[in-house]
């Protein structure tokens, strides 16, 4: 009899219904697909991870009860006793410091901080925000982050960005709203607005654009496309 490895993931959130639950594993299904949606992404994490658990011979499962929870499971093929270290030598070690001291020294002050162009970006989905604003830090931008569309304008207005990146599916007030209320600030008319989103179609591409977006970006977003897209906002006219 094969062995199995089994991975658990039990949670106690709003639950599923179940006739939905074979909904879950399709590309791009959500169950809420609503703008200002509670919970962010694309609908194609589960099916993703279905694919290539069972290219690995193994199996998802998923058992849920509405307002208790869910509990996914992943069963994989195992070989007993097999381990993986995950220690670092010492001169691996003595690398990364080496490294980490060199990043460090090469970090601007307080003053050429304050110089840097300053980006708004409104993102409600952690592993979102941890990607975009490394990225745009290491190119050279400042960063303030706003959760929703609420948010998005008090920054908009107290911070005056020199651009905003605006998510568009945000929980309360979403993205394209949002837009539309900066753009009734004189003083925000002409800040450069790009919406990024996971809707690809082209009618919502002149969604975004007629609530005020100068450009669009689908999601996933592509890091050297947004950098450039970013770039020739920020150009001089």
């Amino acid at each position: 009899m094969r062995d199995y490895l089994r991975i658990a993931i039990i949670d106690t959130g709003i639950g599923i219904a179940p006739e939905n639950i074979n909904k879950l594993f399709q590309p791009f299904i959500q169950i809420d697909s609503a703008l200002n949606r509670q919970y962010d992404g694309t609908g194609l994490g589960l099916a993703l991870v279905k694919r290539i658990v069972e290219l690995h011979g193994g199996q998802v499962g998923l058992t849920s009860n509405v307002g208790f929870g869910s509990c996914f499971t992943i069963d994989l093929p195992s070989t007993a006793g097999a381990l993986f270290s995950a220690e670092l030598s010492s001169a691996e070690l003595s690398s990364a410091e080496v490294e980490s001291q060199s990043s460090s020294s090469l970090e601007p002050n307080e003053a050429q901080q304050k110089a840097l162009p300053l980006i708004l970006l409104a993102e409600d989905n952690e592993a979102n925000i941890s990607t975009v604003s490394s990225y745009l830090k290491a190119k050279g931008y400042r960063i303030v982050l706003a959760k929703n569309g609420e948010e998005a304008i008090a920054l908009a207005k107290s911070e005056n960005p020199n651009l905003i990146l605006m998510d568009i599916q945000m929980p309360g007030m979403d993205g394209l709203e949002a837009m539309q209320q900066i753009r009734l600030d004189p003083k925000l008319v002409k800040v450069p607005i790009i919406a990024l989103t996971a809707l690809a179609m082209s009618s919502d591409r002149d969604r975004c654009l007629a609530a005020g977006a100068n450009d669009y970006i689908s999601k996933p977003v592509k890091l050297k496309q947004l950098a450039a897209t970013i770039q020739q906002l920020l150009a001089p006219q």
